[in-house]
């Protein structure tokens, strides 16, 4: 077992943003995965059901490159 140094804040946010990211992205598979089970899917319906993936998917992304970019990672050497 190593020991490794405590993390910096900075890192602690940066990992708190990943974390946030990875269960938002859970939440989100979870929630299509209910609407999917829906008995009658017309191709219409399958259609918006993507496109609201996809719409989730981006907000979650954009989200998380804002936060990231407000905690840019500490430069070493």
């Amino acid at each position: 077992m190593s020991l490794s140094s405590p993390a910096s804040p900075r890192e602690s946010i940066r990992r708190n943003i990943a974390d946030c990211l990875l269960d938002a992205l859970e939440a989100l598979v979870h929630r299509h995965r209910a609407l999917a089970l829906d008995p009658a899917p017309g191709g219409e319906q399958v259609d918006l059901h993507a496109e609201l993936i996809i719409a989730d998917m981006a907000h979650e992304l954009a989200l998380a490159r804002s936060a990231l970019q407000w905690h840019p990672p500490l430069r070493r050497g």
